[in-house]
């Protein structure tokens, strides 16, 4: 089975590349210098210090592994490529909520670098699939658990 390519904008290539790099070499040598101060207390067995810094190690090793993969299927969206007739990923859109009449601006990315707190949305959630390939000024209808909300798409730009 193909992997699935992982669309990023070079700020987001960029903030993987950082992170995976940071947890090669700082904090896999930190975890080991734990593991290793919390064997010196003798029984592993009963010794929670080892225990947690394994655990940590795993999630470490288990997140470098999906970074890794993820860059291996990397495809990064040049910002020349961003259109402002039509949303694609790497647009940056004003939507209006009809119903309440609130401006939101979300930039489109890849899930891997979604942060909805930063206004970066994935384009594969509801709002990103709803408005990919939209023009302004085009009415668009998202399905979330409470219903239907209808957004207006003010302006795109690149983010």
């Amino acid at each position: 089975m193909a992997e699935k390519e992982t669309l990023l904008t070079h700020e987001g290539l960029e903030k993987l590349e950082k992170e995976l790099d940071h947890l090669k070499t700082v904090r896999r040598r930190e975890v080991a210098e734990r593991i290793k101060q919390a064997l010196e207390f003798g029984d592993i067995s009963e010794n929670s210090e080892y225990e947690d810094a394994k655990n940590e190690q795993a999630f470490i090793e288990g997140r470098v592994l999906t970074l890794e993969k993820m860059l291996r299927n990397a495809k990064v969206i040049d910002d020349a490529d961003v259109k402002t007739d039509k949303v694609t990923i790497g647009s940056t859109v004003k939507l209006k909520d009809l119903q309440s009449n609130e401006v939101l601006e979300y930039t489109v990315v890849g899930s891997a670098e979604a942060d909805p707190l930063h206004c970066k949305i994935s384009n594969e959630s509801p709002v990103g699939q709803a408005i990919l390939g939209q023009k302004a000024n085009a009415t668009v209808n998202v399905t979330v658990p409470d219903g239907i909300i209808k957004y207006k798409i003010m302006k795109i730009t690149r983010s």
